[in-house]
């Protein structure tokens, strides 16, 4: 008999179609994500979740899965700030999530908004989109659309782990960037040299760095790190580009940098609040750049987490610990396996 899984949401690839094979799984057919009380009845009859990012695994989805038969849930994304996982671990339940397999599709959505940003090529789109290009009369201008050069600033990197290193090595190599980062341990010394690398306190990261990247994950020490304290350390060139979680920086502090000219501009891939209603104070602005958390929205990364997904399921019903295990203390309190 095979094991039930729910999963909320259908995934690309091949993987997720052995995913299918290989369980005897329910999939939400619906592009929004299921609803809070859909998650808590799908708990009581399943063997475990493959969640995303937006759903809201709390504990009282987990301890209503764990009365019965639920032992495991599959994260489809690198972060997991989503599941209670104490609780998870409490209850004998497996969380599992998706490393590595994104690190170069995140790295590379950075630098597209960093680029944007610096060489305001979204405004300028839209100025050749609305005809105001035309309108103008003129085809060039030596004050048209000016930006900032990247090669020898600066770069800040704010968590420097897989992506964050990834978006340094880019920095160091591709534009000849000095590099600082702030981080909750210092990296080795190699990888240090090999990608031109500072470890710098934040405070010392904020004043001096051209752009500021954030990789770090939402945790209650990380929540709100950017505040407007540290937004007023930023240079008034200084640009902030978010790809890790929303809830780092606080969104009040940032528009108001971003109005008063105390940063030059943003670029953002999350936010606090996703979607992002129309109208937020952030779409108004001028000197924001903005994507609906594409971060990892590669064909091959996104098709990759689904794999890793399976790995970890396969392993797991296979009595196994499987290879992303979250919460390594869960072991002690139950073996893995599907009952």
């Amino acid at each position: 008999m095979r094991p039930k899984i729910f999963i909320t949401r259908r995934l690309p690839g091949p993987c997720f179609e052995r995913m299918l094979e290989e369980f005897d799984a329910e999939v939400w057919p619906e592009w929004r994500h299921p609803p809070h009380d859909v998650l808590v009845e799908k708990a009581r009859v399943v063997d475990g979740i493959v969640s995303l990012l937006t759903d809201k695994v709390d504990c009282e989805v987990i301890e209503e899965g764990a009365k019965n038969k639920l032992r495991i849930v599959a994260q489809y994304a690198v972060g997991y700030d989503n599941i209670d996982v104490e609780c998870a671990t409490k209850h004998g339940v497996y969380v599992t999530n998706t490393p590595d397999v994104l690190t170069e599709a995140v790295a590379e959505l950075t630098w597209g908004l960093i680029l944007a940003a610096a060489r305001n090529i979204v405004k300028a789109d839209s100025y050749v989109r609305s005809g105001e290009w035309k309108r103008s009369g003129t085809g060039w201008h030596p004050e048209l659309m000016l930006g900032y050069e990247l090669r020898g600033k600066t770069l800040g990197i704010i968590g420097f782990g897989r992506i964050g290193r990834a978006v340094a090595g880019i920095g160091a190599k591709g534009f000849g960037m000095r590099v600082l980062y702030y981080s909750r341990s210092r990296a080795p010394r190699d990888v240090e040299k090999e990608l031109n690398a500072e470890y710098v306190p934040l405070y010392v990261l904020l004043r001096e760095s051209d752009i500021v990247s954030i990789h770090v994950p939402l945790t209650p020490e990380t929540r709100y790190m950017i505040r407007e304290p540290e937004l007023r350390l930023m240079k008034p060139t200084a640009i902030l580009v978010n790809t890790a979680r929303g809830a780092v920086v606080d969104t009040s502090a940032l528009v108001k940098a971003l109005k008063e000219g105390w940063i030059a501009a943003a670029a953002l891939d999350v936010f606090e609040e996703e979607p992002l209603p129309p109208d937020h104070p952030l779409i108004r602005l001028p000197n924001v750049v903005l994507a609906p958390h594409i971060g990892s929205a590669t064909h091959r990364a996104r098709e990759a987490m689904a794999c890793a997904v399976l790995e970890n399921l396969v392993a797991f019903k296979r009595g196994r610990i499987p290879p992303n295990l979250v919460n390594k203390d869960v072991v002690k309190r139950a073996k893995p396996g599907f009952i």
